[in-house]
């Protein structure tokens, strides 16, 4: 542990990676007004004070990072002299062990993804600003617009979906199942301790090209079903609704038809906010009259299965209306797909779900994770969106010289919220989680044996055997045993005098402490025999 004395008549006791426990303000040299001082006597006190808690981690350097940031600002001259290493706001650094929970996330949505007979493309990071402007409602604001770099006005990507489009319009691709796992960002107000970032994946499935209606859609619902249940993240549910149906109901409840997006990025708040501060954002806001968001709020607040979808169908007003008609008509037939999959279960037709994007045309969909409130009721409440997606047929065309259209949907899985909740798991479990895969440790048990050992992790690595050694000439027996715990490599070949003169290599189970001799010439199938998978 270190202590500096800090120019600003503070002191930062820093430990690990440099996260301050406390700042004493002022004493000796005084910098910034009274006022200055006193918010940052404030902050200071707010991260003991998460450290007295044993707050997250990430909550704790965020605070730090502003405490320092804040005593930066009273002294600049020391900020001048010192260089605080902290990731960028909104960013982080990942552990091997967190890494390790990742790829197995990755593997089972990727394998997934291949079993629906996708393929896999790559876009740039960044595209040219005009390809993302305009796509995006209200979230445009959240772009990262790069300085220029000698003639092109940039953008970093803000999702994949749209640098799909500009994929599929500049390559004259017509029809495409596709996958794509990739680094996205956003300009927004970070809340790491719920995952939310301005640096993060997204993991995304789409279908292109002109199909009949709901039978693409219904398999991107399936897919979302599958990695849910694979990942045993908790229970799950489905909601689904369509752009076809709301704009329909937007029109006869009396919304005019320049305020359906904005109004239906109201409407999407549904889930984050109460239908009152809802209807107060319509009317105040966004300038809709009392009785047109009174009938909009008859609508929202429905949900359900088959049932709802046929008593829309017959409903007076939306029956009217030819956008509703078609939207019903192809939910219909959505719902009998889906339970053709045995899916309808965990499928919500809900006409709160609006989904802010601009570019959706149709079926629009969102997955959120349930937890029983207690043991006493069945009752779930939504503790937040894992996946979501949807149709959006005329998103090519906006790229396409002649406008030629492209029908598309897909899924993107909110991959960063699912690797909070693996780690909160893996943590609540306290199962060790490795971080290699290692099979074996080759290891003496005398001194003066080094070249052996590598020639033996050398045939080991040649047959396509995980292997390592330890680093010395000579290294004791029970440290090399330990290092098999420590890191849960599961087997130790060891060589001695007695086992180079017979010509075989002693086996070692480090669980059960069970020890054999292998013939040299078996080593490689009797390892591969042991750590193969069931």
């Amino acid at each position: 542990m270190v202590r500096t004395r800090a120019h600003c008549g503070g002191t930062q006791e820093e430990e690990g990676a440099g996260v301050s426990d406390f700042i004493s303000l002022p004493g000796e040299e005084d910098c910034g007004d009274m006022a200055e001082e006193e918010a940052l006597r404030k902050q200071a006190d707010m991260v003991r004070r998460l450290k007295q808690e044993k707050a997250s981690p990430e909550e704790i350097a965020e605070q730090v990072a502003k405490l320092l940031e804040m005593k930066a600002a009273i002294c600049p001259e020391e900020g001048k002299h010192k260089f605080v290493l902290k990731t960028p706001k909104g960013t982080r650094d990942y552990s091997p062990k967190q890494m390790a929970i990742r790829e197995t996330v990755f593997s089972t949505i990727i394998s997934c993804f291949k079993l629906h007979g996708a393929e896999t493309i790559d876009t740039p990071v960044f595209e040219l600003k005009e390809t993302l402007t305009g796509k995006y409602g209200e979230d445009s604001k959240l772009i990262y617009d790069l300085k220029d770099q000698g003639g092109e006005l940039l953008s970093l990507r803000y999702d994949l979906t749209v640098p799909f489009a500009r994929y599929l319009a500049m390559n004259k691709i017509t029809n495409i199942k596709r996958y794509h796992i990739a680094k996205v960002y956003r300009r927004d107000n970070p809340a790491m301790t719920r995952g939310r970032y301005r640096e993060f994946y997204q993991c995304d499935f789409d279908i292109a090209g002109q199909y009949d209606p709901m039978i693409p859609d219904a398999e991107c619902l399936k897919i979302v079903h599958e990695i849910l249940s694979s990942l045993q993240i908790g229970d799950f549910l489905i909601k689904v609704n369509d752009r076809r149906i709301l704009d329909g109901m937007f029109a006869v409840c009396g919304v005019p038809d320049n305020k359906f997006r904005t109004i239906c990025s109201t409407v999407d708040k549904l889930d984050k906010m109460t239908w009152e501060d809802v209807k107060s954002e319509m009317v105040g806001e966004k300038g809709l009259s009392p009785e047109v968001a009174d009938r909009i709020g008859e609508y929202v607040r429905l949900n359900g299965g088959l049932r709802l979808i046929e008593e829309l169908i017959q409903d007076p007003k939306l029956s009217q209306n030819k956008l509703a008609k078609e939207g019903l008509g192809d939910m219909k037939l959505l719902f009998e797909y889906l339970t053709i999959f045995g899916i309808s279960d965990q499928i919500s037709f809900d006409l709160s779900l609006a989904r802010g994007l601009d570019y959706y045309t149709g079926v629009i969909y969102e997955a959120i994770l349930l937890q029983q409130q207690n043991d006493h009721t069945e009752e779930s409440v939504s503790v937040g969106s894992v996946a979501g997606g949807g149709r959006y047929d005329g998103l090519v065309g906006m790229f396409d010289p002649k406008g030629r259209k492209v029908p598309c949907v897909g899924v993107s899985i909110g991959i960063e919220r699912i690797f909070s909740i693996m780690e909160q798991k893996v943590e609540a479990s306290e199962k060790k989680v490795r971080t290699t895969e290692t099979q074996v440790l080759v290891a003496s048990a005398q001194k003066k044996l080094l070249e052996e050992r590598l020639k033996l992790v050398s045939e080991l690595w040649d047959s396509g055997i995980k292997a390592e050694m330890l680093y010395k000439k000579n290294p004791k027996l029970l440290n090399q045993l330990q290092y098999c715990e420590e890191t849960g490599i599961p087997l130790v070949a060891i060589l001695g005098e007695q086992e180079l003169k017979d010509g075989v290599v002693k086996l070692r189970d480090v669980a059960t402490r069970e020890e054999v001799d292998i013939c040299r010439q078996n080593l490689v199938e009797e390892i591969k025999k042991r750590t193969s998978l069931p």
